[in-house]
């Protein structure tokens, strides 16, 4: 027969059972169609409770068609709350709060808030998987979240969430007014683009975890001018460069030259001091030749560069975890983790937006620096060239030009006549002494 079942909360299901089926099988066929346990289940059939659980539904007179009703029992108050009063009337007191209990249980057991920021702070620190991610996907709000205060992590957390907020309703509102129109079509490509970036990220996590973890730089014990110092092998870099900190520690500023001041951009940008032409490196018993570029604000003591590296036959062996010297044969191992120094153990992210633009900002001011500072040396050097060149003696024309006719410059033979007081040969000596090469004579 089939038997229908409601609730107070106006669910209602159809049951196909057997007459002689007892109530405590016919609860347990409740509760797997409900959830709810068959011991809190009490059956109300035209009024009448039904507790008897070994009689059969038949033996109580139910027969097809009929409609039960069930009923909740949160323990035995329940039981006895669930139990129709006398004059027929069926009232459920289950959900009514009792007086001088606490309501701290309830509210444990209600869900918690997604948009909560405390929650969503606690979610991300117990859970080492996320926030990885989150330093790969988010560096703004994982900085936040790891080394700023709660305050923090809830500003960057809601304007976040506020400005994708907009941009949903500003690509909502787009879409609404024209779909094909070329900024819909440009914002529809941009998403199918997001997506196939996640998507490879997605696999890069699942099958190359590794790509993601940080790589132990390359760094070498050596000596400069008496001191020791931790440089960093980098074959990528064009020339070796030493900190403005690290070469006043090896007393080298002395030998800078500034004429070869500048400005380095490569990853990021950094201003060039100036340049120690020749110095010695002692790396193991060895000592290597090198010139060093100082830079100014430069966080790791010194970078071996290309130069050095192939002035001296260099090669970066990683199965064994050395450096072969080439032109001695010697070899020294590269340090372990554990030895390296502070800056060299960060593990960089993505750049921020904010740091992207004050990054900005120190080249355009380095730019503008330099600029001004060539200028100014152009300036001076017109001055110097005027005054010099109205300073300079006049000599004739017809002892000029044999001289300049050999291939020398103007301005050398003008200013070894000066020199020579107007004495060709003299003159003409001092021009084939000072040059590297002597210059063909006049075809």
């Amino acid at each position: 027969m089939q038997i229908t079942v409601t609730t107070l909360s106006d669910q209602i299901f159809t049951l196909d059972v057997s007459d002689d089926l007892e109530l405590e099988n016919f609860k347990a066929l409740c509760e797997f169609e409900i959830g709810i346990p068959a011991k809190e289940i009490a059956i109300t059939w035209n009024g009448k409770p039904i507790q008897e659980d070994k009689r059969s539904l038949s033996s109580y007179g139910i027969k097809h068609g009929d409609m039960l009703l069930l009923q909740h029992n949160r323990g035995a108050q329940g039981l006895q709350q669930s139990m129709p009063r006398q004059g027929g009337f069926d009232i459920d007191f289950s959900s009514v709060p009792i007086p001088g209990t606490s309501q701290q249980s309830a509210a444990r057991n209600q869900p918690p808030d997604p948009e909560d920021p405390a929650y969503i702070r606690e979610l991300l620190l117990k859970n080492p998987h996320e926030l990885s991610l989150l330093r790969e996907r988010n560096p703004e709000l994982a900085e936040a979240l790891i080394n700023g205060t709660f305050e923090k992590f809830k500003d960057v957390l809601q304007r976040q969430t506020r400005e994708r907020k907009e941009k949903e309703m500003e690509r909502i509102q787009l879409m609404n007014a024209d779909p094909f129109s070329a900024e819909a079509q440009k914002m529809i490509a941009e998403e199918i683009r997001m997506k196939n970036v996640e998507s490879n990220m997605e696999t890069a996590i699942e099958y190359a975890p590794e790509s993601f973890g940080q790589v132990v730089m390359l760094y070498i014990d050596c000596v400069v001018n008496g001191h020791h110092v931790k440089a960093f092998v980098d074959s990528g870099a064009q020339m070796t460069i030493m900190s403005e900190a690290c070469a006043e520690r090896c007393n080298i500023m002395r030998l800078v030259d500034r004429r070869w001041g500048g400005i380095a951009k490569g990853v990021g940008t950094q201003q060039i001091i100036g340049r120690v032409h020749l110095g010695q490196i002692q790396i193991g018993k060895d000592f290597l030749q090198s010139s060093f570029s100082i830079l100014k604000d430069q966080p790791m003591d010194m970078l071996l560069g290309l130069d050095m590296l192939k002035r001296h036959q260099c090669s970066i062996d990683l199965k064994r975890n050395v450096l072969v010297i080439g032109t001695t044969g010697t070899e020294t191992r590269f340090l372990d983790e554990t030895d390296l120094p502070g800056h060299a153990r960060l593990n960089v992210g993505p750049m921020s937006p904010k740091a992207a633009e004050e990054e900005d900002e120190l080249l355009a001011e380095a730019i503008h620096k330099s600029q001004t500072e060539q200028q100014a040396t152009a300036g001076a050097t017109s001055n110097t060239n005027t005054n010099s060149s109205s300073n300079t003696p006049s000599f004739p024309e017809q002892v000029i030009k044999p001289l300049v006719d050999l291939g020398f410059p103007r301005e050398a033979v003008l200013h070894e006549l000066t020199l020579a007081n107007g004495n060709s040969q003299q003159a003409m000596g001092a021009l084939f002494a000072k040059s590297l090469k002597v210059p063909d004579g006049p075809k």
